[in-house]
């Protein structure tokens, strides 16, 4: 079966809603996406996640490798095409250069904040990883200061 590398920053970190949703696909690292910020945008006390380039910053992520059926589950979930778009990085996953999908959010969404269940979801992902959740905590101020601003 043809599996791909699939790159989570959002609730897809979190371990039980993936195992409902993609029971096949399991995590084979983490890594840390250097020159993308976290953001969220949405409507408010609805936005969701999406990363974007930003020189300076830098995003955790879990690698998970799934299967077309995970592929076409994640596909539902994320509202795929209309609200995200899917693109191919490069990523260092130990000493070899390999290609990831991930998610980017569609343009012409405005910036807001997360519902607080979707965010609990996002920061039990965070912990269960080991990542800096000030990172997490950092994306909600980006995105509400330049609501605001």
């Amino acid at each position: 079966m043809k599996t791909k590398l699939y790159l989570a920053y959002g609730s897809n970190l979190n371990l039980a809603q993936m195992a409902k949703r993609c029971p096949t696909a399991r995590v084979v690292d983490t890594l840390t996406l250097d020159g993308y910020q976290l953001l969220f945008r949405g409507p408010h006390d609805g936005a969701v996640a999406t990363i974007k380039p930003q020189q300076g910053s830098r995003v955790p992520v879990l690698v998970w490798e799934i299967t077309p059926e995970d592929e076409v589950a994640l596909e539902h979930y994320e509202g795929w095409p209309i609200l995200y778009r899917k693109e191919t990085i490069t990523v260092r996953i130990g000493k070899r250069l390999t290609k990831a999908m991930v998610y980017l959010m569609n343009e012409n969404r405005p910036l807001g904040l997360p519902s607080c269940y979707y965010y609990s979801v996002i920061l039990e992902g965070y912990k269960a990883a080991g990542f800096d959740v000030g990172i997490l905590r950092q994306a909600v101020s980006d995105s509400t200061e330049a609501e605001i601003g």
